[in-house]
């Protein structure tokens, strides 16, 4: 065994520093190749990948989903009394049980829930929720309390625990921001929209052009200023979370090692399934495809935007619903292809819910709690948590059954065999989704 890993770290080093040693490689990044060599030459341990383990997919429905118009209680009066024009009959949804329906553009993930593979949480929330995008983000991000600020992400903190020397793309994040759910001291992970965005040209350019067009690139720079961005893309604060400089090496480091694996399963491998044209579809493809390539990836984050919705929701949401539920039965059509649906759990979540009552605008303002889902092969079917009151509100909003937490606690420690109160600060209970 120490032979093979040996052998392997070997290969590995050798590779790297073999095509990049030349006398145009930017200095900064001839020390961190070096240095890496050294730390991988001392480590004879081989964390469980996504080669050979669980992976865990994040799907982001960022803007704040409207839950009651996703996961329908069509037999409470008081919801139809809130939403004179935007409610949906019940004879219009996709019956689970008596009392809910799915949104009726949700086939795919009703045809899950009748084969055993969906299970819907009600009521996820957090205690003394906040209405802002940008702060209710930053806490599901980063697991903290709403009272407190937290610089690390929670996916953050599960790599430095359990995935120290790992490949560099333990987690993926498909997009042009790194979400801070994977900020941590040490930073690991990737970001990308497309699999070229990877390269940059070490031949032609100088060390600080390197630098800098590679950190906006793939990091998309100057969209935290948020000039011209839309809050329903937003995925996080893009924080390299330490020493610039500490960050810039990595990322630039992960990029050299991890751009020719990605260009590679890319260029060998084909979609299992036919998928929609919209972009959640193009980044869920993309996973599906890393996945079956055989990428080592632990942890992917994608997301799809548009949820604000503040005025004339009904035909917004009911795109979006589409969206995700064409882009979802393509992705879990594709695993299942693979033979890998049953080694992957895809959990969805929002920053918010909407509040209970339609606005004048025909619209929902920022809420609180609302359902969330997680699809696999190994999940346990079914509906958790207590049915949220429609009438016992908190100024206008759902009251929370479920902490987000619980949910984070039962992923790490039931689905990525990780411990509990390392990465949350403290423990919480765990569901039995999984």
């Amino acid at each position: 065994m120490k032979q093979t890993l040996h052998t392997r770290r070997q290969f590995l080093r050798t590779s790297i520093l073999g095509g990049a040693v030349s006398w145009t490689i930017p200095a900064f990044l001839e020390r961190t190749f070096f240095t890496l060599d050294a730390m991988a030459a001392d480590s004879l341990v081989q964390n469980t990948t996504g080669k050979d383990g669980t992976i865990f997919i994040v799907l982001q429905l960022a803007g704040g989903n409207d839950g009651l118009n996703t996961l329908v209680p069509f037999r409470d009066d008081a919801y139809f009394r809130a939403r004179p024009t935007i409610a949906i009959p019940g004879a219009k949804t996709l019956r689970l049980t008596d009392d809910l329906g799915l949104n009726p553009q949700l086939t795919g993930l009703k045809a899950l829930h009748d084969e055993g593979h969906l299970a819907i949480v009600q009521g996820v929330g957090y205690p003394n929720p906040n209405r802002s995008h940008f702060r209710s983000t930053e806490i599901w991000h980063t697991a903290s309390d709403s009272a407190k600020t937290e610089k690390y992400g929670w996916m953050g903190r599960y790599f430095d625990a359990c995935c120290k020397g790992s490949d560099p793309s333990i987690g993926v994040s498909i997009g042009s921001q790194t979400p801070q759910a994977f900020a941590a001291p040490e930073p690991r992970g990737i970001t990308f929209a497309k699999p070229e965005q990877f390269r940059f040209d070490l031949k032609n350019a100088s060390d600080h052009d390197v630098a800098d067009d590679f950190f906006r690139s793939v990091n998309d720079f100057e969209s935290e200023q948020m000039d011209g961005a839309s809050i329903g893309m937003l995925q996080g604060h893009a924080d390299g979370s330490g020493n610039t400089m500490d960050f810039l090496q990595r990322t630039s480091l992960d990029a050299v090692v991890s751009s020719d694996k990605v260009a590679e399963i890319i260029k060998r491998t084909q979609p299992g399934a036919s998928y929609p044209s919209n972009r959640l579809a193009d980044s869920l493809n993309l996973v599906a495809r890393l996945i079956g390539g055989g990428m080592p990836t632990r942890v992917y984050y994608v997301a799809q935007g548009g949820y604000d919705t503040h005025s004339n929701q009904s035909g917004s949401h009911e795109r979006l619903m589409k969206e995700l539920d064409t882009s979802l039965a393509s992705f879990t059509a594709d695993l299942k292809a693979q033979g890998n649906f049953d080694r992957v759990v895809l959990m969805t979540f929002s920053e918010f819910g909407r509040r209970v009552a339609e606005n004048a605008s025909s619209g929902t303002d920022h809420g609180a709690a609302a359902p969330l889902f997680l699809i696999g092969g190994k999940v346990k079917p079914g509906i958790y948590g207590k049915a949220p009151s429609l009438t016992q509100l908190h100024d206008g909003d759902i009251i929370h059954n479920v902490d987000f937490r619980s949910i984070y606690a039962t992923v790490l420690s039931r689905w990525l065999n990780a411990p509990v109160e390392p990465i949350l600060k403290r423990n919480f209970p765990i569901m039995s989704f999984i």
